[in-house]
């Protein structure tokens, strides 16, 4: 069965800039054809129902690590990138935020029309996930984005959030089609959100003697699902530490970028000409495309790729963040002609960190790695919500 838990998630204002939204698109829809190619359209459904999972995506794609603001901007990345290109790559984006999510029926039906899928069974299945979150789970949030995700194969994944006027938090809400057999016992993928204490959940395997005796006055009786639970628990701290972090995989990874030394670090000579920044943001790229679940247990690290948008832990650099692009891009264009070399060379970056990682002792200095990343965020061009960055004055610093 799929798993659930919850997530803390401090609610943030503000909006992402032009310059970092086009990126956000052009990066998710390479990462989503790389996934495609790799492990076909179920999986992306399938990863996209992991809060782990989409937080390691959202930060990778350089928002704000552990903010409610990743949900809104990762989605409507993803549909304004993936929707055009739907037809040829048989994923469906639907809903949004506010008055776009109460499109969601409609868009449903007309993706119906066209796939030859269950149209009502759509709709219902996006009504109902989101009246048990807004109903059934009295927990004080009421939801304000609601997006449906499908496959042309019929496929589906949820992704909703909710927020609390009282706590100023957000809570997100992950559904998946695989495995459900009911909407009214334990049907969750995931939910996100700070732990405000106890709550009414009319969902929980927990309340079946109230759901059994609140159904009998209509002589019906719900149908019953077990599920384990998973807990995301993000910290209310903008800046990212290093208890955010696992510093051995975070370490190896730097040390991949700048030493170079891996005993088969031939498999890595396509990505020859690639700078050691690039090199970096690439394994953290290829990690989020080809890592298992348990790598994704700390979302923080992602942001290592491109920063922040806030400057948190650093300023999202351009330059690199462009690179990245554009060899994913080049490795996922040359794969569709029958041309994987590129491909197997990012999928190596992975690799080969995972191997260095088993003994890697790190010994690194955490927040001389960010203040170095800040430091040197001019020469990548370095930019926040705030404006470009400038060069600085001091000298270099040693990160090791």
């Amino acid at each position: 069965m799929k798993r659930s838990g919850s997530a803390d998630l401090p609610l943030h204002y503000g909006h992402v800039p032009p310059w970092l939204a086009q990126r956000m698109a052009k990066l998710g829809l390479a990462i989503t054809e790389a996934i495609l190619a790799e492990y076909g359209k179920a999986e992306v459904i399938r990863r996209l129902s992991s809060p782990f999972w989409f937080q390691s995506l959202g930060a990778v794609m350089g928002m704000d690590w552990h903010s409610s603001g990743i949900t809104t901007s990762v989605m409507g990345a993803l549909k304004k990138a993936i929707n055009p290109l739907s037809k040829e790559l048989g994923i469906y984006i639907c809903g949004g935020k506010g008055k776009l999510s109460r499109e969601t029926p409609n868009e449903l039906l007309r993706i119906a029309e066209k796939t030859g899928l269950d149209g009502q069974m759509l709709v219902r299945s996006s009504k109902l996930s989101a009246k048990v979150d807004n109903t059934a789970i009295q927990d004080g949030f009421q939801l304000y984005l609601h997006n449906f995700i499908l496959s042309s194969e019929g496929d589906w994944a949820v992704v909703q959030q909710g927020m609390s006027d009282f706590s100023s938090t957000a809570r997100r809400y992950h559904w998946h089609s695989e495995n459900l057999k009911s909407f009214v016992e334990e049907p969750h993928t995931g939910i996100c959100g700070i732990n405000q204490g106890k709550i009414l959940n009319l969902t929980a395997t927990g309340a079946n003697p109230t759901r059994e005796a609140m159904m009998d006055l209509t002589s019906e009786t719900p149908s019953r699902m077990m599920a384990e639970i998973q807990k995301l628990v993000l910290p209310n701290h903008h800046e990212v530490k290093a208890k955010d972090v696992d510093l051995k995989r975070l370490g190896s990874i730097l040390w991949l970028a700048q030493e170079k030394r891996p005993d088969n670090f031939e498999e890595l000579l396509l990505l020859e000409g690639m700078g050691p920044r690039t090199l970096q943001s690439m394994a953290l790229v290829s990690e989020v495309i080809y890592g298992t679940p348990s790598r994704f247990t700390d979302p923080a690290r992602f942001s290592f790729a491109h920063g922040g948008k806030d400057g948190h832990p650093f300023p999202v650099p351009v330059n690199v963040y462009d690179e990245t692009i554009g060899f994913l891009r080049q490795a996922v264009e040359k794969a569709k002609i029958g041309n994987t070399d590129k491909q197997e060379a990012i999928k190596s970056l992975h690799r080969i960190a995972s191997q260095a990682e088993k003994d890697f002792t790190p010994n690194m200095d955490f927040e001389k790695v960010i203040e170095q990343e800040r430091k040197d965020s001019w020469k990548y061009g370095g930019r926040t919500v705030f404006g470009k960055e400038q060069p600085p004055k001091n000298d270099q610093l040693s990160l090791f």
